[in-house]
């Protein structure tokens, strides 16, 4: 971004929509920020001389004749030890009530990592909740969206996340959350004695959608900052992404853009996986693993949001509630970790493939198992006995509320299989069973 002796302002606006100011101007950067008669505003598309500005809290009362001012740089972030524990908005700006951080200034936004910087993801981070870490492990440098309805509890399971993972940096970005969801975050944290590994940026209902365009390129500046200057394993959890595209839409919409899917912009995809493509493994210690909400539209996964996100992440966790006990689990059909190969068996115990296969199957034997007593079909003996290890499964395992380690769950596992099935019934391996059976 150029820098400028002085700031150049201009007296005449072509065009204003309700996010957009246009107006002819010379030299003006990409992405570079201004004022719109104080109004903070950034470079969204330049045309010959034709420059539009993206005003982040709206245009109402701007006139034609209003004063913009060029600052010469793009949105900065000042990087340091200091943003450990901190509560950021958009801007980076406190709303903690502690003061500003202090730091050398970095522009956000910049490019992914080169690929040959890249090494193959081979730490896994485990979580205490058994439908991730179980079924679906994540690993350092991987990339997956938590696909939920609305009215689930998904904000309560990344803090969850974020008081269990074993990372060393812990980074949220809030879009479009709530005010009790932001109190929410702020006293679990607290209470937990963990704020010093917890950094956060947020935008809440109240603050103008635009601005939670920002967000993203916060958090993910702040994460390569602490992967690569600290080395440093860093965690960031972005909640909501479909508001962050929702905001993506206004900006398209009101810049009188053809819409594409869904009324998505033709760029969703390219967006999207601008930040997506952040998560890395470097060839040192650090790593950015990113963990992203997308609430679905009535658990329609195949809306522009999720279907674009899918093409471009390593998998996702879905988040459901189960019909027989109430509780909200981690889907283990909808659900998969396409990098969990690269350190089950290997980076934890040697019979985690096999359990885990074992129990999947079992319980996909239970819903057919359900299917038939819905349709009434007479149950077998074996049928009864896949439901009621189902709902233990469920119970003892699958629900997000229930967190434990990785050998308590293979442990568990091993118990839940052995009160309700035979060895011969389970297809594990002879010699795993051998060595872990529990009668």
């Amino acid at each position: 971004m150029k820098k400028q002796p002085f700031n150049i302002f201009y007296t005449e606006i072509e065009n204003i929509t309700k996010a957009t100011v246009a107006l002819r101007a010379d030299n003006a950067g990409n992405e570079e920020l201004a004022l719109v008669e104080g109004r903070l505003a950034q470079v969204v598309k330049i045309r010959g001389s034709m420059v539009t500005l993206q005003v982040f809290s709206g245009t109402e009362g701007i006139a034609n004749n209003a004063r913009v001012e060029f600052l010469g740089t793009a949105p900065s972030l000042a990087l340091s030890d200091k943003l450990k524990g901190r509560f950021l908005n958009a801007y980076g700006q406190p709303i903690d009530e502690r003061p500003a951080v202090e730091g050398p200034l970095t522009e956000i936004g910049g490019p992914s990592v080169n690929p040959v910087r890249r090494k193959q993801p081979n730490t896994p981070i485990f979580t205490g909740i058994a439908g991730i870490d179980l079924n679906n492990t994540l690993v350092g440098g991987q990339k997956i969206p938590f696909f939920a309805d609305p009215d689930q509890p998904y904000n309560e399971v990344m803090a969850t996340v974020a008081l269990r993972a074993k990372a060393d940096k812990i980074i949220l970005g809030g879009m479009g959350i709530s005010n009790d969801d932001l109190i929410y975050f702020k006293d679990t944290f607290r209470n937990a004695g963990v704020l010093d590994k917890i950094i956060a940026f947020i935008n809440t209902t109240q603050d103008p959608p635009v601005e939670r365009l920002l967000i993203p390129d916060m958090v993910l500046t702040t994460a390569e900052y602490f992967a690569v200057e600290k080395q440093e394993q860093v965690l960031v959890l972005l909640t909501d992404m479909t508001l962050y595209a929702d905001a993506l839409s206004i900006v398209s919409n009101r810049m009188d853009q053809i819409p594409s899917k869904d009324s998505m912009p033709g760029s969703l995809y390219s967006d999207l996986a601008r930040i997506y493509e952040k998560a890395v493994q470097f060839e040192g210690n650090g790593s950015i693993t990113i963990i992203a909400v997308t609430t679905l539209n009535q658990g329609d996964i195949t809306h522009a949001i999720p279907d674009n996100t899918g093409y471009i992440t390593e998998g996702q966790l879905f988040l459901r509630k189960d019909s027989e006990t109430g509780k909200v689990i981690i889907d283990p059909f909808r659900s998969l970790s396409r990098l969990k190969q690269l350190v089950i068996g290997k980076k934890t115990r040697e019979d985690h493939p096999q359990i885990m296969n074992a129990c999947i199957r079992l319980f996909a034997d239970a819903s057919e198992a359900k299917i038939k007593k819905e349709n009434g079909f007479e149950l077998t003996e074996y049928n009864n006995r896949t439901l009621a290890f189902a709902k233990s499964y469920t119970e003892s395992l699958l629900a997000i509320d229930v967190q434990m380690d990785m050998e308590e769950m293979l442990d568990k596992a091993w118990e839940l299989v052995g009160k309700f099935f035979q060895p011969e019934e389970t297809g594990i391996k002879q010699a795993m069973v051998e060595k872990y059976w529990k009668d």
